[in-house]
């Protein structure tokens, strides 16, 4: 598809920088916003209404937090395909509702290497549902806008602005783009740390 009707959003980020801005913009726009942990907090403290995510998922967050967004009600929304009737079919069998909007970036791996944290700590500063989504949502581009970085907030709040709350394919297709360029370097920092 082209254009892309942002109607539904799940927004979870580490660097809160301009993510208040972003979701008012969202939600005064008639955007759903789906939420976790200290994002959602920072959302509801900035005045805007969040579903949490144990909300959409029916389980709560465990492990510490390891586990909260790797579920099929999440995944399922981020991945279908917009455009196949049978994957359309299939969340609305699964009750599953689609995501248009990922915006994720992730945990400060870089700071816990520079914190000069023990292996265990630093461990736990490695980030699993984050990149999961952004890779997910950079994956089916054609239907979900992935936004991996505060600096593409205000790009993609012009451009949604301009186009009454769509998302072109070119805007889609580079923020993709975007996001496999940032799983790609944690990925790299993350090896380079743990290599013997």
């Amino acid at each position: 598809m082209d254009m892309l009707k942002i109607e539904r959003a799940i927004i979870s980020v580490t660097d809160k920088t301009g993510v208040v801005e972003l979701a008012r913009f969202l939600f005064g726009h008639g955007v759903e916003i789906v939420s976790t942990g200290g994002t959602q907090k920072a959302l509801e403290e900035g005045g805007v209404p969040v579903v949490p995510v144990s909300s959409v998922t029916g389980f709560p967050e465990i492990l510490g937090g390891r586990v909260k967004t790797l579920h099929p009600a999440i995944h399922g929304g981020i991945l279908a395909n917009k455009d196949d009737p049978l994957h359309m079919q299939t969340l609305l069998e699964r009750q599953i509702r689609p995501f248009d909007l990922v915006c994720v970036n992730l945990y400060d791996f870089s700071g816990a290497v520079e914190r000069k944290l023990s292996l265990p700590q630093a461990v736990e500063e490695i980030d699993i549902g984050g990149p999961c989504m952004l890779r997910a949502a950079a994956k089916n581009f054609h239907s979900v806008l992935v936004l991996p970085s505060p600096e593409w907030y205000a790009p993609a709040m012009d451009e949604l602005r301009a186009r009454d709350m769509h998302a072109g394919l070119e805007l889609r297709q580079l923020m993709a783009c975007r996001a496999f360029d940032a799983t790609s370097r944690y990925d790299s920092l993350i090896a380079s740390y743990l290599r013997p």
